[in-house]
């Protein structure tokens, strides 16, 4: 099973629209603010190598990360396998 983390902050609506799409798709995804986590910001920004959100970190079972910037739900469909 893949890991999902989302990168995200409360105001964002791509964010919400990302989240709601993940819920829906049976998608279980660990949320991170970076509004109100300075150190998870940062972490973000090593990365990603900017401020955009929503930023999505996929973990792989082999290990093997995937990050994904802003809502990109063609590439959700096919990283996660969903169909």
């Amino acid at each position: 099973m893949t890991n999902v983390k989302i990168y995200s902050t409360s105001w964002c609506a791509f964010c919400r629209a990302e989240k709601r799409f993940l819920t829906a798709k049976g998608i279980k995804f660990q949320d991170v603010d970076v509004e109100q986590d300075q150190q998870a910001a940062a972490e973000m920004m090593k990365l990603s190598g900017q401020m955009g959100v929503p930023y999505t970190v996929l973990t792989k079972d082999d290990g093997t990360e995937v990050g994904i910037l802003g809502f990109d739900q063609p590439r959700l469909f096919t990283e996660l396998g969903l169909s």
